[in-house]
C-alpha cells in the first residue's frame, strides 16, 4: 500500500470560478444590496440573487436570478451551522445598511448564504470541484505543503484532478488497503479514502 498522508485538506469556501468571470472572494467581498419587496428576510431561505456588479435580491422568476439560497444562518460561517452538502458556494454577508430590509430598520445582520445556482454548473455536487465541502465523488490535488485541494474530476478546473475519494470512515484504519491519500473531511465520517486517478 502506497498512502500519502496529506492532512489537513485546506478548502476555501469558493474553490469554483462563477460565471462571468467574476472570482468568488471578490463575489462574497462586493457589497451586498437588496431590492424592494423581495423577502421577509434579505436572502431568505428560498430567496433568489443575482450576480450583478452588487449581490442584489431578485424574485426568483426574474431573468436576473441566479442562485437559490437553501439556508441562511446569523453569524460568523466559522461558528455557526454548516451548510447543506449541495451548497455550490456560500455568499458572506456583511453588518451593514441597506435602504430596504426585513424589518425596516435598515440594518443588515453579519451572516452566510448558503447557495445553489438555479442552472448547472453546481460545484458543490460530488465531482463539481468546488463548494463548501469536500465530500465522497470529489477530487482533489496536491497543493503543496502537505495540502490538498479540491478540483474538478472532469479536469475542467485550473488544476488536473490527482485522486478520487472513493469512500469516507469513522478511522484511518478502516480505508481500503489500496488507499493512496487519506482526506481530512469537514462534515460526517472525518477521514476521505482517496484513490489516483
Amino acid at each position: 500500500m502506497s498512502a500519502l498522508v496529506l492532512l489537513p485538506v485546506a478548502l476555501i469556501v469558493g474553490c469554483q470560478q462563477p460565471a462571468e468571470g467574476t472570482s468568488r472572494a471578490k463575489e462574497q467581498s462586493e457589497n451586498i444590496t437588496t431590492a424592494p419587496n423581495y423577502g421577509t428576510v434579505f436572502l431568505g431561505p428560498g430567496d433568489c440573487g443575482s450576480r450583478d456588479k452588487h449581490f442584489l435580491e431578485v424574485p426568483c422568476t426574474s431573468e436576473k436570478a441566479a442562485a437559490r439560497v437553501i439556508a441562511r444562518h446569523g453569524g460568523r460561517q466559522s461558528t455557526g451551522p454548516a451548510c447543506p452538502l449541495v451548497t455550490d458556494y456560500v455568499l458572506h454577508i456583511s453588518h451593514g445598511y441597506s435602504p430596504v430590509d426585513e424589518d425596516g430598520d435598515g440594518d443588515v445582520g453579519q451572516g452566510y448564504a448558503c447557495m445553489r445556482n438555479l442552472e448547472p454548473p453546481h460545484p458543490g455536487d460530488p465531482g463539481g470541484g468546488g463548494g463548501p465541502h469536500t465530500v465522497v465523488g470529489d477530487c482533489v490535488y496536491r497543493a503543496g505543503g502537505g495540502q490538498v485541494k479540491e478540483t474538478a474530476c472532469n479536469g475542467a478546473g485550473r488544476h488536473p484532478p490527482g485522486y478520487r475519494i472513493e469512500s469516507a470512515v469513522l478511522h484511518r484504519s478502516q480505508c481500503p488497503d489500496t488507499t493512496d491519500l487519506y482526506v481530512q473531511l469537514r462534515v460526517g465520517k472525518p477521514v476521505g479514502c482517496a484513490h489516483h486517478i
